[in-house]
């Protein structure tokens, strides 16, 4: 079966030139439609605010517009939209991979749509009582799907349908549906369309044209006010003419009004700079990339390495990243991941003409480690560094040192020592972490120490740097300034913590390097404030301890089976569960609760580091599900099944849910007794809502949707990832030909390299084996191009005609 999966990542940099120009706090929002599904932290009074953050997440539903808002933060009122980027989902593709300046647009409630109708039109034909002939349209209007909630509820709709023309315009109105975001209206309305009395005898049985080239149907949604004012919802035109004499129906998405506020010049509001990549991958079955991941799976053994599949890739790729991303995860997943970082770190050494410069570049080989300690040390940092940022953020200590931003009343001594206590021992707690480091990393970190004493074989330090470079520089240093990023906290730290956290993440990258630079020498710091904070420091016992430790972490002895023993945490967050109805004379209300997923089970809490209240065992776990949202007329829910009744959970928005759902069938795909079916719907006042059954515990009537293939702890989807980077080399088709014309005319000439504009950007150490590796990988992307194009014959023959 194939999946069609949609995966946006990307950084939301800098706003400039806002108006009104005055100092703000602002934060900027990610929204799908009109769906916010990420938040920036606020910067605190700005008027052209830095955000500098990244994001990443699979998109789990269609949508029509990727939306950047950009708000004015209030602390008694509502938040105060300023403006926004809106891009339609079929332009992302221009956008992709560049960073771009996008001017803002005013935020509008004509243009704020979302969701679609499914509408059924008909041209009858009627004899009317004096015996003429007259045209009768028909409007049946079934159902929404998707429309947005309202000041965060789900909305009251109506619609109302017009048959519009030149000289008329008449319009009718369905029932208000309550409380829904999916109403189904199943109502039909009737219009003339031709006057009988305007027909002649030769067009007695043809529309008349000139009427119906101008006449449409038009459907707008609303959200019924009640005492306040109505709010539009989008709307749908539909010609006429289309019809003709026949009848169909389609689901259409709405669309936002086409007079929406034009009076405000959008120059006027300034603008967002923003990097997004947006990738739509159709993800065959799993027998069709065999060829091509045999091909990228034995890159570490060819040689010379820069001859290999996932070399060339990187090289062909315009930004490194698009390519390392599925390539890491891709060879981490089939265990081939350390020999080949061993062997483009070899390849990175040869360029490296100074000790003191190990890796601090960003190659192929720094970026594949980058990323492989996101994705393998998550929980080593979650056991290493999350209770000491709890304390730093849940009670935190003045930590200014720099005189010039230092507050009235702060005493820069005090602050030194409480800076100085946060420092120690949050460089404590990762010295002694060693035993926790995953193998994984440590067997990267074991053949880079190697490596680069083998290069350097006259410097001592450098086996340390090398290894440094990457544990505390690219990791401890960075996840230490943003925890959010690292889910080491659940929310963005206020400005005051952030600036207490970067102070702290200064000093871990220093003390890190010092282990190699020992002769490091105080005056090399910029800022005169850092080199009296380092003057209170001994230096000997603190390279002692960093020695040690990155020692003890690119050893290759086995380590104590430490983790093993200790539940992994997986995931936690906040969300809304519904009342168990435990006791009799409990309420059966949704309540905001704390939840974590771990290896061991799924809790929630009244709050975040709270006693659990219920525990469920993930043994015990026997189906994780969707709801319907028909059932308590809430978005976004999903249902535990396990022993005891099904628990219902709200999450905040449709990624939540869909990360959530897609953790915890991946911790529980083991276990034995896993139901085949389930009840998509709740069981309500004596009966379940799906299938009508009146028995609580009576079987399910659908089928359980299939587990997630991949382990618990990391996951990876090999076909999703081999997709993504079928997808690389067919955008960077003409690259891999000019590459192959430039290897093969350096093969037959073996003379000095004619225009070498064409490839001097490419690594070409052997011609002959680069030659017979590109020829493979045009072939076998040649091959998929052809089952893609049948795919997409497929689905486009078995679409229904419709604006959507």
């Amino acid at each position: 079966e194939v999946r069609v999966l949609q995966n946006l990542r990307g950084k939301i940099y800098d706003a400039k030139q806002l108006v009104p120009n005055k100092m703000r706090d602002l934060f900027c929002t990610i929204n799908l439609d009109q769906e916010e599904v990420f938040r920036t932290q606020v910067v605190e009074k700005s008027s052209s605010p830095y955000f500098g953050e990244e994001f990443y997440f699979e998109i789990p539903r269609t949508f029509q517009w990727l939306s950047f808002y950009i708000y004015d933060k209030s602390v008694l009122q509502k938040d105060l939209r300023i403006g926004k980027v809106s891009i339609k989902k079929e332009d992302l593709y221009n956008y992709t991979g560049k960073e771009n300046w996008f001017m803002l647009q005013p935020v509008d409630s004509n243009s704020e749509v979302q969701g679609k109708v499914h509408l059924e039109l008909k041209l009858n034909e009627l004899i009317t009582d004096n015996g003429s002939v007259c045209q009768q349209l028909v409007v049946h209007i079934k159902e929404c799907h998707g429309l947005p909630l309202i000041n965060g509820q789900n909305c009251d709709p109506y619609a109302t349908v017009s048959l519009v023309g030149p000289s008329r315009n008449d319009q009718k109105k369905t029932k208000v549906k309550k409380k829904t975001s999916n109403p189904h209206f199943n109502e039909t309305f009737y219009f003339e369309v031709t006057r009988s009395s305007s027909y002649t005898k030769k067009s007695q049985f043809q529309v008349e044209e000139e009427d119906i080239e101008k006449l449409e149907v038009r459907v707008d949604l609303w959200n019924n006010g009640n005492l306040v004012q109505d709010v539009f919802l989008g709307e749908i035109k539909v010609p006429v003419k289309v019809l003709r004499n026949d009848s169909f129906q389609a689901w259409y998405l709405l669309q936002p009004r086409e007079n929406g506020n034009k009076s405000s010049k959008t120059d006027e509001l300034g603008s967002l700079r923003l990097n997004i990549c947006y990738t739509e991958d159709c993800v065959l079955p799993s027998e069709y990339y065999a060829s091509l991941r045999n091909l990228l799976l034995k890159s570490s053994d060819v040689q010379p390495i820069s001859a290999s599949a996932a070399y060339i890739l990187s090289e062909v790729c315009r930004d490194k990243y698009d390519a390392v991303l599925p390539l890491v995860r891709l060879l981490l997943h089939h265990h081939k991941l350390v020999p080949f970082v061993a062997a483009v770190a070899e390849l990175d050494l040869k360029d490296t003409q100074e000790a003191n410069t190990v890796f601090r570049g960003n190659s192929l080989a720094t970026r594949c480690v980058d990323e492989m300690m996101k994705i393998v040390g998550k929980h080593y940092l979650k056991v290493t560094l999350k209770p000491v940022i709890d304390e730093i953020c849940e009670s935190p200590k003045p930590c200014e040192i720099d005189p010039i931003k230092l507050r009235e009343g702060d005493n820069v001594e005090i602050n030194m020592e409480n800076l100085r206590y946060y420092v120690d021992k949050v460089f404590r707690e990762i010295v002694r972490s060693s035993i926790s480091c995953p193998t994984l990393m440590c067997d990267v970190f074991y053949s880079l120490r190697h490596l680069a004493a083998k290069r350097f074989p006259n410097d001592p330090h450098v086996q340390y740097s090398a290894v440094s470079s990457f544990v505390f520089l690219r990791f401890f240093a960075v996840a230490v300034v943003s925890p959010h990023t690292f889910h080491l906290r659940p929310h963005h730290p206020d400005a005051q913590t952030s600036r207490t956290l970067t102070l702290i993440s200064k000093a871990i990258q220093t003390l890190g390097s010092w282990g190699s630079l020992t002769k490091s020498k105080l005056s090399s710091f910029k800022e005169t404030f850092m080199c009296e904070f380092f003057k209170t420091f001994q230096e000997e016992k603190f390279t002692e301890s960093v020695k040690k430790f990155l020692d003890d972490v690119s050893s290759t002895e086995s380590k104590e089976p430490s983790g093993l023993n200790e539940p992994v945490h997986l995931k936690e967050g906040e969300m809304y569960k519904r009342a168990q109805g435990r006791t009799r004379i409990g309420k059966k209300n949704f309540k905001k609760r704390w939840f974590c997923l771990t290896s061991r089970e799924l809790t929630y809490h009244k709050q975040q580091d709270k006693e659990p209240i219920f525990t469920i065992p993930i043994k015990n776990i026997l189906a994780v599900e969707k709801l319907d949202e028909s059932s308590f007329n809430k978005k976004n829910m999903f249902q535990v099944l396990h022993g005891e009744k099904p628990l219902y959970i709200q999450a905040n928005n449709c990624v939540e849910a869909s990360e959530w759902i897609e953790a915890l069938c991946r911790v529980t795909r083991c276990n034995q007794k896993r139901l085949s079916f389930y009840h998509p719907s709740a069981f309500l006042n004596g009966n379940w809502l799906c299938c009508k059954a009146t028995v609580e515990n009576t079987v399910g009537c659908a089928r359980c949707t299939a587990g997630v293939p991949a382990d618990t702890q990391i996951e990876i989807d090999g076909d999703r990832e081999t997709e993504r980077i079928y997808s690389l080399f067919t955008i960077n088709m003409s690259k891999l030909q000019k590459l192959e014309e430039a290897c093969g005319s350096i093969a037959v000439y073996q003379g000095p390299r004619k225009e070498p504009d064409d490839y001097s950007n490419f690594t070409i150490e052997d011609s002959v084996a680069t030659f017979h590796t590109l020829k493979q990988i045009i072939d076998v992307v040649e091959k998929l191009n052809e089952s893609h194009e049948k795919y997409r014959k497929k689905r486009s023959s078995s679409a229904t005609y419709g604006s959507e």
